[in-house]
């Protein structure tokens, strides 16, 4: 099925009643969790992660999207009004989107963003869907042997590249494997760690993970910091257009932001950070009103915000395409398509049509729906931000427990939900990164399968995992990225030496 018949298809599954509305709720739900400071679109997924297991698998998948892209927006209202940024990636929307808002700008920036997240969004969609059947033909050609190495490698490789220290995602990384071995083995069935706890049987449920470790450790970090936090401006409705000038002025970034994001939402690592900073440095060197960069320049606002959007839908293809996620949200819709029986990868185009198809038409009616509710709704997501925290807080960690526990109706996920929230909290006042724990959890199960069936298809020959020239070129290029502080000790050393010579 090419790319035009799989986008006809794609239509008559996404316009269904149910995934249509599954979409909206998505978008709707996620803005608003992306409006909460400190609550970003991973603690949103994760504690809405329940409800879409009550949907089916396409329409779960669906509303999962809808609440990614529709939080990544979510979190540039808080970096604009109150200068809070609900995420890393937001960082930069801070520096220039606040400077603007009080210069009075507030409502023209908020249409740039929401216009740039839609225009960034839609044009990887496409891009989506003309890269990933060629790359899942591609890796049919993928053995167990080159299976291992693809998703051992992209592990290490997103450890290294994740943002901090290595040993602040190695670490994490190793208790997420650790805990993926719990439960019952796969081969011989016995029970793995299970410490005569039956519930462990089925291995450490990711829904109480995911919870505790961002929901809950999010709610925590959020409580530390409500001291500090501003109160919202008001935005009128007739303040929100922007000038000529300033539509001028954020076209071409829009295009630029576009390209940078999906190229590096391809990539193993924080993508949404790395593209918006991308963008940023890009726009300050060729920007024709550099002065103003630092003081409130809108081209600051609408590349990084353009590819911010674009990076996340174009995160899809590696999941899609090779059942790989490079991310801790495309970890969660793994998991998720796994509780289902569907198993993403190469073979998900042909077993699973309408689940591949009817996610990527879904994103186009989802990024329609974003612009058109997020640009009138503005004075609503303001009002929800002057909500109480001492109500809301409450209800969010009611949610996620009630969340948590209606998976298996086991009161043992409860205690885990409250035991890794606290592991959380204090891993992530030590520096350390949360996402690499989650995806050792998801990926644990698949290197121990593909370890196991090279393994036994060569009796127990190790070398079967490097006679492979696939296997062989993934495991140089995971050298050549693991090593990349060493090369570039050796260089600036080489480098200094040159100089002296030259010098003397």
């Amino acid at each position: 099925m090419g790319p035009i018949d799989g986008f006809l298809y794609g239509l008559n599954i996404a316009f269904t009643y149910q995934n249509l509305f599954a979409a909206f709720m998505g978008a709707l739900v996620g803005t608003a969790i992306g409006v909460l400071p400190g609550l970003g679109p991973v603690a949103g997924i994760a504690m809405l992660l329940p409800i879409t297991y009550a949907l089916d698998p396409t329409a779960g998948l669906i509303m999962m999207a809808g609440i990614y892209y529709g939080a990544m927006y979510g979190v540039s209202t808080t970096s604009v009004l109150i200068n809070i940024p609900g995420e890393a990636g937001s960082v930069i929307t801070c520096i220039e989107g606040y400077k603007l808002t009080k210069k009075g700008r507030a409502g023209a920036v908020l249409s740039v963003v929401a216009v740039g997240s839609f225009v960034g969004g839609t044009v990887s969609v496409v891009g989506v869907m003309l890269f990933a059947p060629p790359l899942a033909k591609l890796a049919l050609l993928f053995g167990p042997a080159e299976f291992f190495a693809l998703i051992t490698g992209g592990l290490l490789m997103f450890c290294r590249i994740s943002g901090g220290s290595l040993a602040a995602s190695i670490f994490p990384m190793a208790i997420g494997l650790m805990l993926s071995t719990i439960g019952q083995e796969a081969v011989t069935a016995q029970h793995r760690f299970t410490f005569d706890f039956n519930e462990l049987s089925s291995g450490v449920e990711l829904v109480p993970l995911v919870v505790g470790l961002f929901g809950v450790a999010e709610i925590m970090n959020v409580v530390e910091s409500l001291h500090g936090q501003a109160k919202p401006l008001r935005v009128r409705l007739r303040d929100m257009l922007p000038t000529r000038t300033e539509w001028r002025r954020s076209w071409a970034p829009f295009g630029r932001g576009t390209v940078i994001g999906f190229i590096l939402g391809l990539l193993p690592g924080p993508h949404a950070v790395m593209s918006s900073f991308a963008s940023y440095r890009l726009e300050k060197a060729i920007s024709k009103h550099r002065n103003e960069f630092g003081e409130g320049a809108i081209e600051g606002v609408a590349g990084p915000e353009t590819a911010n959007n674009a990076a996340a839908t174009s995160t899809m293809v590696p999941l899609l395409a090779l059942g790989i996620p490079f991310g801790a949200v495309t970890a969660l819709m793994l998991a998720s398509m796994m509780v289902h029986g569907v198993q993403p990868g190469p073979l998900l185009m042909n077993n699973h049509p309408q689940i591949f198809w009817g996610l990527i038409v879904s994103m186009y009616a989802g990024n329609v729906m974003l612009l058109v509710l997020n640009v009138p709704m503005i004075g609503v997501w303001v009002s929800v931000l002057r909500i109480p925290y001492h109500i809301f807080l409450p209800l969010i960690l009611l949610m996620a427990v009630i969340g948590a526990y209606s998976v298996n109706n086991s009161m043992l996920d409860v205690y885990l939900v409250l035991l890794l929230g606290i592991i959380g909290y204090v891993l992530r006042k030590f520096d350390f990164q949360l996402a690499p724990l989650v995806i050792g959890l998801v990926l644990g199960s698949l290197i121990e399968k593909h370890l196991r069936e090279g393994l036994f298809m060569s009796r127990g020959d190790i070398s079967v995992f490097y006679r492979s020239p696939i296997a062989v070129a993934i495991w140089i290029l995971v050298l050549i990225v693991m090593t990349l502080g060493i090369q570039r000790k050796l260089l600036e050393r080489l480098f200094g030496i040159k100089m002296k010579k030259f010098e003397e």
